[in-house]
């Protein structure tokens, strides 16, 4: 990824994407100068000399080099930095938002023009995330320019906003079909999606912050594609990436806006969105291979291989069947509400304890029982057994006291001794819908 910045070298002639440099003789000079500098470095020549952080002279070292460095340890910053100054004083995140204009350079997502008179400009501003594996090891630092669209008005600055993504009742789903015709799912990332998207409205933002051209420092960008911030985006990438795909032969699904479908004579490939992450699976393997081909064409994927993570779920493939659960999100749950040292207990909730308003009760804050129920639900994804708990603690959330948090904390309890339950899809026969409910409510529909 980072090979590609040397060619980003922005003259007067330019659009200005990422920053002009006027003094061409200087830059040259200090290319000439660079004998110290590592094999495997560069220069970026798309700021001005006042712009440069650190020494010219030194280079600047890939993540690659660092990797091959025995004596480093971690190549990526351990750190969230919260102010833009913060992030321009580490190499590391320096390098991240380099490789995000990038993005918007090959992607030719703005141009750099005078202040119009007649529009408004949108603010942008930087977003830093270290992006986990699902062992909750940082794989890398990634730096998101965004657009502050909370200026935006509806009807002026966008039209249409809403984009569909898959429910998790749906990727299950996906799961369950895969294990029973026995084959592999995949998956894999399109890169900056949101540059990718088109709109057809007038758009000016501001330059990046620590990024602003200095030749022209009072000029904006004006958008010729989305980007990510911006009420108009999601709508805008959902549309390009559904359009492609229909044009390639696929068909979306008749109930799933996000399942799209491919079928050639006796073989079909399923291919599942949510926003940017795409899984796949086929029958015929080459058919996976083509669709691979297919989206690196069109767009910067990165690809990620067999399914093994997706919107925290850690997935298990074999010839077996599929195994899905969420330890790591219940170790990161008991972490954030501060219940790693809770006693473990068997069930989830006491057949003893009848819940109700309790309107004499202790309150609590409400915000605080939400965020945990809210936190609960979201594990029911691959934990059926504590749905019926969390459902139960769950009405009182307008209103909720102590003895209400108590039953929520026993919820906590009890994962905290089975974090690594989960569901298995077992390879059958058959791929009947079946269903299960409660003996209560069987004997109340007789």
């Amino acid at each position: 990824m980072m090979q590609n910045l040397e060619k980003l070298r922005i003259d007067d002639e330019d659009d200005g994407t990422l920053g002009q440099t006027s003094n061409s003789q200087e830059v040259e000079a200090c290319k000439e100068s660079d004998t110290s500098a590592p094999k495997n470095s560069r220069l970026l020549i798309g700021h001005s000399s006042q712009q440069i952080i650190g020494d010219p002279n030194k280079g600047v070292i890939t993540r690659s080099t660092l990797h091959r460095d025995e004596g480093h340890i971690a190549f990526v910053s351990q750190t969230e930095p919260t102010k833009i100054d913060d992030a321009l004083g580490d190499e590391f995140w320096v390098m991240a938002m380099q490789e995000e204009l990038s993005h918007f350079v090959r992607n030719k997502v703005w141009t750099l023009v005078p202040r119009p008179k007649d529009h408004t400009t949108i603010g942008t501003k930087w977003v830093f995330r270290n992006k986990k594996n699902e062992k909750g090891e940082i794989v890398r630092n990634k730096a998101r320019l965004v657009a502050q669209g909370y200026n935006q008005e509806e009807g002026i600055d966008y039209e249409e906003a809403f984009a569909p993504v898959a429910r998790l009742e749906a990727i299950r789903m996906l799961l369950a079909y895969a294990c029973y015709n026995g084959f592999l799912l995949y998956q894999m990332d399109v890169k900056s999606a949101f540059l990718n998207g088109f709109i057809n409205e007038e758009v000016y933002v501001e330059q990046p912050p620590g990024f602003e051209d200095h030749e022209h420092p009072c000029h904006v960008y004006h958008l010729q594609k989305a980007m990510y911030g911006l009420r108009q985006t999601p709508r805008a990438w959902y549309d390009r990436l559904s359009a492609f795909l229909l044009e390639k032969g696929f068909k979306k699904g008749t109930l799933d806006p996000t399942l799209f479908i491919l079928i050639e004579k006796h073989d079909m490939l399923l291919v599942q969105i949510y926003v940017d992450d795409i899984i796949f699976g086929s029958s015929n393997t080459s058919l996976c291979n083509e669709f691979s081909s297919l989206m690196t064409n069109e767009f910067e994927m990165s690809m990620m291989g067999e399914l093994t993570y997706f919107l925290g779920l850690q997935i298990k493939q074999s010839k077996h069947g599929i195994f899905i659960n969420q330890a790591k999100y219940v170790r990161d749950m008991l972490k954030k509400f501060k219940f790693e040292n809770l006693k473990a207990c068997d069930t989830p909730s006491s057949s003893t304890i009848k819940m109700d308003k309790d309107q004499l009760g202790k309150p609590i804050d409400p915000k605080l029982y939400r965020g945990m129920i809210g936190s609960l639900l979201y594990l029911t994804a691959s934990r059926p057994d504590i749905m019926f708990s969390v459902c139960l603690c769950a009405r009182f959330q307008s209103d909720p006291k102590e003895s209400h948090l108590k039953c929520v904390k026993r919820i906590f309890r009890y994962l905290s001794g089975t974090q690594d339950l989960g569901l298995w899809f077992n390879k059958t026969k058959s791929f009947e819908l079946r269903s299960f409910v409660d003996s209560i409510m069987r004997k109340s529909s007789r």
